[in-house]
């Protein structure tokens, strides 16, 4: 299988698992473009890097499984999303 080479992450006010109704207004706190490392992270998943995030991505369900932002965990309160580009169509950023 294929894995997309790119894509971009959104960090966003909300708790993972929140619905798009309950997400507070506003854009993006941050966002990255991360490109594919050739490494597969301790999630199992393949990773990407770029722009101060590592992340581990599944390329079939475009869910962020592992996050590092500025090598720490993310920030409670935030929570990390595939640019929506990436999600309707699978394409690199």
């Amino acid at each position: 299988m294929s894995h997309p080479q790119s894509y971009e992450i959104l960090l966003v006010p909300g708790i993972a698992g929140e619905s798009d109704d309950d997400a507070e207004p506003g854009g993006p706190v941050r966002s990255a473009i991360v490109s594919a490392t050739g490494e597969t992270g301790a999630s199992g998943y393949p990773r990407y890097a770029g722009e101060g995030i590592v992340a581990d991505i599944d390329p079939a369900t475009h869910a962020v499984e592992a996050l590092l932002v500025d090598g720490a965990e993310l920030a409670y309160g935030l929570s990390a999303r595939i640019g929506e580009k990436n999600a309707e169509t699978g394409a690199d950023a």
